[in-house]
């Protein structure tokens, strides 16, 4: 069995409805993406809820996937009608074999060293390094693979203060990655938290790949514990608006990581911060950083009237 992908070029404002056309024609799947991307005009796009940024690129590659006994000439005219675009575009063709699509998709995903003795491997494949300190996840719903520079940014900053029995939050588990680290790094208590139920489960079922013992929690439910160390990989806007909740798990003395900031974000984060932890930079990747701080000894009046109300 084969099927056709087509792929037309356009404009930032007629992608998407040429895309939503397509899919109602039956397009098995459709797609945007940057027309210029591999080459040094292309252009990145970053955002994140609450953003004021209008994503889209102004020359966009729509593609889409039909079956191959579709009429292109007839299916792109009466799509492109409906995008508010005059006649037929210019269009290319290619066709898709029938693969071992798991296999394929396999394929895709190395083990990924982080550092010289901690590795991240896919469970189809073996250890690269015996003797590493081996975290074995699979891509799935959650966020968190290893791959992207924020969990990586993260990885590295625990592998660099984790201690032996020290207690770790993960606010904003996704695929329970950050968790299992710690505990495989040897800290003793740790915790792990999300909104999204679904990740919960993945991070619950891979710790147990990973026969760790850490705890994988709905974060609506209330946390009055307190951590030697706190990280928490999301997005600059959540970040900002969980501050001072975020700041009060972290016990006096105790460090807090935060990631998935761009680094034109980074001024925005430590200003928000500043009233508990003062933050830095603490590494930087592929335009996104790692911010990290150490708690004053002495817990601040707000973070303390924080628990007090939470207690109450």
């Amino acid at each position: 069995m084969s099927w056709l992908s087509i792929a037309v070029e356009t404009d930032c404002g007629h992608a998407e409805p040429l895309a939503d056309a397509l899919l109602g024609a039956g397009a098995l799947s459709a797609g945007i993406e940057d027309a210029d991307a591999g080459t040094p005009d292309e252009t990145p796009q970053f955002d994140e809820p609450g953003s004021a940024a209008a994503p889209g690129w102004a020359r966009s590659r729509v593609t889409a996937l039909f079956d191959a006994g579709v009429d292109p000439d007839a299916l792109l005219e009466a799509c492109a009608a409906r995008a508010g675009l005059p006649g037929l575009p210019a269009y290319a063709l290619e066709r898709v074999e029938e693969q071992d699509w798991v296999r394929l998709t396999q394929s895709q995903f190395e083990p990924i060293r982080i550092s010289g003795r901690l590795w991240i491997v896919p469970s189809w494949h073996e250890a690269p390094d015996p003797e590493a300190i081996v975290l074995v996840l699979d891509p799935g719903m959650a966020f968190g693979t290893g791959s992207h520079p924020t969990t990586r940014l993260c990885l590295e900053w625990l592998e660099s203060v984790v201690t032996p029995g020290a207690s770790v939050l993960d606010y904003g588990c996704g695929s329970g990655i950050l968790g299992i680290a710690a505990a495989r790094l040897g800290a003793a208590d740790v915790l792990g938290v999300d909104i999204d139920p679904r990740a919960v489960a993945a991070a619950r079922n891979n710790a147990a790949r990973n026969a760790v013992d850490v705890r994988f929690e709905d974060s609506a439910k209330e946390i009055r514990e307190r951590f030697d160390l706190v990280v928490a990989n999301i997005l600059s806007n959540p970040l900002k608006a969980l501050a001072p909740a975020i700041c009060a798990h972290v016990r006096p003395g105790g460090r807090l990581a935060l990631s998935g900031i761009l680094a034109a974000q980074a001024g925005e984060l430590i200003a928000a911060y500043a009233p508990w932890i003062p933050l830095a930079v603490a590494g930087a990747r592929e335009g996104w950083v790692c911010l990290a701080g150490e708690k004053a000894a002495r817990p601040a009046p707000s973070d303390r009237l924080l628990f007090a109300d939470r207690s109450g």
